[in-house]
């Protein structure tokens, strides 16, 4: 692409981990220059501690893991704690126009990462927090990460089969919403930045995005007192069947979400004697009488696979086979809309990685691999006016 929607803002982020970085990852996949501070170190110490995730590595210890997070961006070791680290800090913070970091809520202020401190060296900064309770409560002290979230937010108990151990979802969802949030929150600041020439500090917080996710049920309860409860086969809690079904060689899902796609479905599967059962007529009979519906309608799905029966619905009515992982990124539709990329790693020349979901004019983003630990260092504190003596002398000391 010859001009994305972000080129020439510079962000700098203060990131580790997931949530922080993924969300900066966006922005820098629409063309902002996202500059990654990480601690420096030697022996492998220094880094988001992200570029330690195993199991899976590249040369010299670089984690596929930290590759997830952090495509198209550019690393700069700095010692935010020292004083040479901090007046390097603001002298980038003159030529940038934003500040994201997802630390501890106590930390910001202590590392001067705040709109307050900033203001001064540059009135337009925006400054985005990510933190794992919020930065002005008792907790902001407390360290947290996703699976927590899930546990207080309720998600574990509506998760799984009724019964059953509380269970989390498969992957790190609230990491990825708040990062997701955080990203949103710095763009529409940046946006009024733009026009009024005044920043802000912008906050968001794990608990916060995650209660936030509890959407519809949580109207409900706050509302009606109707506690949400799990439903066998992950089942929709009033839509029915919306849920998963048996079939000759796995699973699939199938969503009658509206009264039509239950009509069309039973004809489609050429059982329309369904309709006409009374305990299956409305969807309020079909929910009171779903037990019955699952066993006939599994009865029925289990006569063919997967793929037969997504082929008869696909189109009609909302089916989709309950993949596994491995099948899910082997699908050949991932290739068809692009979804897998390669990036040539200097450590993995050809290394798999997922497009952004977004696409400009009809086009995915561009992918570049995530950077190596320094790796632009030298160049980003030229640009600054630090001349090779100065540099040497800061590397010396270990701020950079």
């Amino acid at each position: 692409m010859s001009h994305l929607p972000l080129s020439g803002f510079r962000i700098i982020s203060a990131e580790q981990y997931g949530a922080g970085p993924y969300g900066s990852m966006f922005l820098a996949q629409l063309g902002a220059d996202v500059i990654k501070i990480e601690p420096p170190g030697s022996q492998g110490m220094g880094g988001d501690t992200a570029r330690a995730v195993g199991p899976h590595y590249l040369r010299d210890g670089e984690s596929l893991y930290f590759q997830a997070f952090n495509l198209n961006k550019r690393s700069l070791t700095l010692d935010l704690n020292a004083p040479e680290g901090q007046a390097i800090f603001r002298k980038l913070v003159a030529t940038s126009h934003a500040v994201a970091n997802n630390m501890r809520g106590d930390l910001p202020a202590k590392l001067g990462l705040t709109y307050e401190t900033l203001k001064d060296m540059n009135p337009a900064i925006v400054c985005a927090h990510l933190s794992a309770y919020g930065r002005d409560n008792e907790r902001a002290r407390w360290p947290g990460y996703d699976y927590l979230m899930q546990a207080e937010a309720g998600y574990c108990l509506l998760t799984g089969d009724p019964g059953g151990e509380p269970q989390r979802m498969g992957l790190s969802m609230v990491d990825f919403i708040t990062g997701t949030i955080h990203a949103i929150g710095l763009l529409a600041a940046l946006v009024d930045a733009q026009r009024s020439g005044l920043g802000r500090d912008v906050d968001t917080d794990l608990l916060s995005a995650a209660i936030h996710q509890t959407s519809y049920p949580a109207l409900w309860y706050m509302n009606e007192g109707d506690v949400t409860q799990r439903t066998p086969r992950s089942a929709h809690p009033t839509a029915t069947p919306s849920q998963m079904f048996k079939a000759a060689d796995g699973w699939i899902f199938v969503m009658c979400q509206l009264p039509k796609f239950w009509t069309i479905m039973v004809e489609k599967i050429g059982h329309r004697e369904l309709s006409a059962d009374p305990r299956f007529a409305a969807n309020k009979d079909r929910l009171a009488n779903r037990a019955a519906l699952t066993a006939t309608l599994d009865a029925l799905f289990e006569t063919q696979p997967m793929a037969h029966w997504q082929e008869l619905l696909a189109g009609h009515v909302p089916v989709a086979p309950v993949y596994g992982l491995d099948q899910a990124l082997d699908s050949p539709w991932l290739r068809r809309t692009g979804m897998r990329d390669s990036v040539d790693h200097p450590d993995r020349p050809g290394m798999q990685v997922l497009a952004n979901p977004i696409r400009i004019n009809g086009q995915r983003l561009p992918n570049r691999p995530a950077p190596l630990l320094g790796a632009d260092t030298d160049v980003i504190l030229t640009d600054l006016g630090i001349g090779a003596d100065e540099l040497a002398e800061l590397k010396l000391a270990g701020i950079v």
